[in-house]
């Protein structure tokens, strides 16, 4: 899997004219499955982003986990990011794990974020959404986990 995290004041998705999820202070996180990840691997990403010390202390340091500011999480599907684009000028996508699969482990990264017993809102997966993110520092970060271990 693959995941960017990025710190918000607020951020919200949309459908068309509706809303249907949102968030205020928190992170969103655009998540990808590849080809072979599993609930495993689903579950070590999840613990590894809960646990990120991303958010400011009472000094302005980068030294809170999202439960010490009592932030939520808005999880958005994304296989885009697993977009390859070494060769020609179109971006391949051949390491995407296939839609039921994908969904599957999806499902599980979500469920092992709710688990640790934060909000968690998500987007519609295998939907065009508008996600209008707030950056708050601007604050981004990408990890990676294969076979349940965080690259």
């Amino acid at each position: 899997m693959k995941a960017v995290i990025q710190r918000v004041k607020q951020a919200a998705v949309r459908i068309g004219e509706k809303q249907i999820a949102g968030i205020s202070q928190g992170a969103v996180i655009l998540a990808g499955v590849q080809k072979g990840d599993t609930e495993t691997t689903a579950r070590a990403l999840a613990d590894k982003i809960y646990h990120l010390r991303i958010f400011d202390d009472p000094d302005g340091k980068m030294n809170c986990p999202i439960a010490e500011i009592g932030g939520s999480f808005l999880v958005i599907s994304q296989f885009t990011l697993l977009g390859d684009c070494r060769k020609g000028r179109r971006p391949s996508f051949t390491e995407s794990e296939e839609p039921a699969k994908a969904r599957a482990v999806y499902e599980a990264f979500i469920a092992a974020l709710k688990g640790c017993g934060v909000s968690v809102s998500e987007g519609a997966f295998q939907e065009t959404m508008l996600v209008e993110i707030h950056n708050d520092g601007p604050v981004t970060f990408v990890i990676e986990a294969r076979n349940g271990s965080i690259l």
